[in-house]
């Protein structure tokens, strides 16, 4: 898989997601599951059907990136917000990035690694190490870069990102993503309950970090990305579940700014799987 990535690496950006927008269509029809995930999902959020459809290649292309992301040459990024970063190094503080399924995810970190990393250190990438061998030495190549660390779900990754953020760094998860049992809560997501991860809230309160939303869009015809950043509507609560439905309602809120960009097909609400990791 290392060389077709490669080699699909140096396509342009509006190739591959005229691609990805093909793929996007071939799953959504080829697999009723995932078809009837999709529309259940977005149905819960009480979305149209136009802004259905428009979800389901923009799926699509957030596979067909990842090769120019990964490998190929450095794509155009605009940024929006980027003042409550600046204020976060100011007061030397460290910062915890929480960005939802929506638009391209692994552009925020990489454009935080190209504007800030060399200056203010690496950000850590919280990650679930892939099951496949072959997979897990393709992301491991994908994401070596300068100002980009990554952690993986165990508690040696939760120490390093402590460490990180503890140094005045910056660190990054997808808070809508599901946790294994035990480290997670009940809160609702768009009216219903989602299991939902305390980490993210439990780094800010034990660290004192700055707490932003962040979420990249991708622009039509392959013109690059616009990086948004928001600061987080007041403090995190030190209940648990409180903090976490503070979080989910703050990623509704990203999610509703662009719903087609959205990952609707991702399994939200499924049961928390059992894992050993403390």
């Amino acid at each position: 898989m290392l060389p077709l990535f490669r080699a699909l690496s140096v396509l342009p950006l509006w190739l591959l997601h005229g691609l990805g927008g093909v793929l996007g269509w071939l799953a959504y029809l080829g697999s009723p599951v995932y078809r009837a995930r999709l529309r259940a999902n977005a149905a819960q959020a009480g979305l149209a059907a136009p802004v259905v459809r428009a979800a389901v290649p923009a799926a699509g292309r957030l596979v067909a990136e990842l090769p120019r992301l990964w490998f190929g040459a450095a794509v155009p990024m605009e940024w929006e917000g980027a003042q409550w970063i600046d204020a976060a190094h100011r007061q030397g503080r460290g910062i915890v990035f929480l960005t939802p399924h929506l638009g391209c995810f692994e552009v925020t970190a990489q454009g935080y690694a190209a504007r800030y990393g060399a200056q203010r250190g690496p950000i850590t990438v919280l990650y679930r190490p892939a099951r496949k061998p072959w997979l897990r030495n393709l992301i491991d190549s994908a994401r070596s870069r300068p100002g980009l660390a990554s952690a993986p779900t165990t508690l040696a990754g939760v120490r390093q990102m402590l460490k990180a953020l503890k140094a005045g760094q910056a660190v990054g998860l997808l808070p809508d993503q599901v946790p294994p049992r035990g480290l997670g809560v009940w809160a609702p997501f768009f009216g219903r309950d989602a299991y939902t991860m305390t980490l993210s809230a439990r780094l800010a309160q034990q660290t004192g970090a700055q707490v932003l939303l962040a979420w990249g869009e991708r622009l039509p015809r392959g013109r690059g990305y616009v990086i948004h950043v928001r600061p987080l509507d007041g403090p995190l609560a030190t209940d648990a579940a409180v903090a976490a439905a503070q979080i989910n309602t703050a990623m509704q809120r990203l999610v509703l700014e662009c719903p087609q960009q959205y990952l609707w097909g991702y399994a939200r609400y499924k049961a928390p799987r059992e894992d050993v990791t403390p």
